[in-house]
């Protein structure tokens, strides 16, 4: 359903390939500069490339420089702060295949990071390389690529520490064979973690020693954040060929103001407190929201997207434990959406009526 970044943005890296005259390091289909552009935006040639991460530069140069070393990156922050599409991107951009995933859960087992065997072939024929399932880890160690490990402290500690020997050693020994695999050049790891989960399971501090952290920030503002959204609700848009039009730049700031008012607990004139809701009201949330406001418009309804769509995605990002939820989200119909001006209107009386 979505292209991952090395398809959806094939011909931004085939442009940047074309003119990068730069070095590039073993394992590398860009040079560190182009690698930088795809990810900030410039030009390469023609070809305008579109910026993937709306935020401070100097952090992007720190996660490549970062992947030059024999030292893994891990990407920490809020929901929402971009760590998954930044390690996609960065993968996609670097190696050029953004596949090699672990997801972390409370379910992932060590098997899933280091190998596991097809046990009716182990069964049949006793241990070969036939046999062997070689995790996402092992793949990118073989063909000295990137490997993307998407929120690591939602796994057990045991898990995590899994980790430890292989971005230690750059190796993963398989005693059943006899042998080990050793890491290609190129090879890396990217994390990701979230630290407003709350299923995060601490990581060890041998385990953070093997990482260079970079704590990715939320939007420092209002027309960063609305920026951002703007941009992945187009790009989501067009990948999900929704037959609607985009939302207007009114809806979507307004979307985002109730956001980050709703986030920070007070509005963003600073003049009245707000009540916070359970759940965690992200970037990620608005982009998503905005979407499916999209999809309902064009289902059901004119294909613009009205006040009634965005005021049934709000209810459902915000009101997600039913008890709380609710009072918190009329306190601020109430006391904070109802004072705003005439243009604030059609979205009260839309969200009024779905809250009664």
């Amino acid at each position: 359903m979505r292209l991952p970044a090395e398809a959806l943005y094939a011909h931004e890296l085939a442009a940047l390939k074309e003119i990068d005259k730069a070095p590039r390091p073993a394992g590398w289909q860009l040079s560190p500069r182009a690698v930088l552009t795809y990810l900030t935006g410039g030009m390469a040639g023609d070809t305008v490339i579109t910026p993937k991460y709306i935020g401070n530069n100097r952090l992007v140069e720190v996660a490549i420089a970062t992947l030059l070393t024999d030292r893994a990156l891990l990407l920490i922050g809020e929901p929402g702060t971009a760590k998954s599409w930044l390690s996609e991107n960065l993968t996609a951009a670097i190696h050029g295949s953004s596949s090699k995933v672990i997801q972390g859960t409370a379910g992932t087992t060590e098997e899933q990071i280091r190998y596991s065997w097809n046990y009716a072939m182990l069964l049949a024929n006793g241990p070969s390389e036939q046999a062997l399932i070689k995790s996402p880890i092992y793949r990118a160690m073989e063909e000295g690529g990137i490997a993307r490990f998407e929120e690591i402290s939602r796994c057990a500690s045991e898990v995590q520490d899994a980790l430890i020997s292989i971005l230690s050693e750059k190796t993963i020994s398989v005693p059943e064979l006899g042998g080990e695999i050793a890491a290609a050049k190129g090879f890396s790891v990217i994390a990701t973690a979230n630290t407003r989960d709350r299923g995060v399971n601490d990581m060890s501090s041998a385990l953070k020693r093997r990482f260079n952290i970079i704590v990715l920030p939320a939007p420092g503002d209002l027309e960063t954040e609305v920026d951002i959204v703007r941009r992945r609700v187009k790009e989501l848009a067009n990948s999900y060929e929704i037959g609607a039009s985009l939302p207007a730049d009114d809806a979507i700031r307004q979307v985002v103001t109730i956001f980050r008012e709703l986030r920070g607990g007070v509005t963003l004139e600073g003049k009245e407190k707000v009540k916070g809701p359970s759940g965690v009201i992200s970037t990620a949330e608005a982009i998503s929201l905005l979407t499916g406001s999209m999809a309902l418009a064009a289902s059901f309804g004119s294909g613009e997207v009205e006040a009634q769509d965005l005021a049934a995605g709000l209810q459902g990002a915000i009101v997600k434990d039913e008890e709380k939820d609710r009072g918190v989200w009329k306190d601020y119909l109430e006391n904070v959406m109802k004072k705003r001006g005439s243009e604030w209107r059609p979205l009260y009386n839309a969200c009024r009526e779905m809250n009664v």
